[in-house]
């Protein structure tokens, strides 16, 4: 499937990721070599470096924050089946920018952990050098989803085909990643789905969009998700340990500024410990990491 103007979306596009009511902003992981982490993200991912410090890098692109790096004295190593992260998954503009960074990669030697068509996008994952997950994608337009009669949307996980992907890919160089690259989904290792499902669509209003073994898929808008929940690996497991490094923090920015107010109106049912301010609010997920809700 070759690149089309209609197959290229930006952040003003309307059916863009983080146009829909409720979105992810932002990721913040603790690794135990930020020089070494933060060169990695920003030559093999091609992330840029808006803020930095002794203890933190914030990378992100046309200068939006996206993923923010920090470290400590006593940051012990993640354990691979604690709750926290998966991937983050990092949304490009269209077919030909997910082909660029591709060509990129395999120049820089980059090693691959899969790729795959899933109907609604396109994707090719990896890992940084500690370990943590990341996802590469594109969507595909919205008028070629499909959906089912309960709302939820039609995906799969098929090969994708990436020597074809990289023979489309402009041959111009790499400059970095792609304007208008966002962070376009959050997926998360959890210890139970029910759990999953009382945080997520319960309190936070996300619609399940839809379920593999072991997983649920959450967005707001009907993209096809802005969370993703699975149990393959931390079923039963206790929560994060707070010196490890990993997912420590993730902020869901909500364009419906009616949809914040519920949510706030259900913590303050469930009297879940919360940070409050006029238009946001910290709390912990139950497993362990921290999550800024604002409007």
């Amino acid at each position: 499937m070759s690149a089309s103007p209609s197959s290229s979306f930006s952040p003003a596009t309307p059916d863009h990721a983080t146009r829909m009511p409720v979105f992810i902003e932002h990721a913040q992981l603790k690794v135990r070599d930020l020089p070494v982490v933060s060169a990695w993200y920003q030559r093999m991912l091609g992330l840029s470096a808006i803020e930095t410090s002794a203890s933190g890098h914030t990378l992100g692109v046309d200068g939006v924050p996206l993923l923010t790096l920090t470290t400590a004295t006593d940051v012990a190593a993640g354990a691979p089946r604690a709750p926290g992260l998966f991937h983050n998954a990092f949304l490009v503009p269209d077919r030909a920018a997910l082909g660029r960074w591709l060509a990129h990669a395999a120049h820089e030697g980059v090693v691959l952990q899969g790729a795959s068509d899933h109907l609604v996008s396109e994707a090719i994952y990896l890992a940084d050098p500690e370990g943590n997950g990341i996802e590469v994608y594109r969507d595909r337009p919205r008028m070629a989803w499909s959906y089912q009669e309960d709302g939820k949307v039609g995906m799969a996980t098929l090969p994708l085909d990436l020597q074809a992907l990289y023979d489309e890919a402009p041959k111009g160089g790499f400059a970095g990643m792609a304007p208008g690259t966002r962070l376009g989904h959050l997926h998360l290792q959890v210890t139970a789905l029910p759990e999953a499902d009382q945080f997520f669509r319960e309190i936070l209003g996300l619609d399940l969009m839809t379920t593999y073994p072991g997983a649920h898929f959450y967005a707001s808008g009907q993209y096809h998700h802005h969370v993703a929940a699975n149990i393959w690996n931390s079923r039963g497991v206790a929560r994060r340990d707070e010196k490890a490094a990993g997912l420590t923090d993730y902020a869901i920015r909500f364009n419906d500024p009616a949809r914040l107010t519920q949510a706030l109106a259900t913590l303050d049912r469930l009297e879940l410990p919360v940070e409050r301010g006029s238009d946001w609010a910290r709390l912990t997920d139950p497993w362990g990491m921290r999550l800024t809700v604002s409007a």
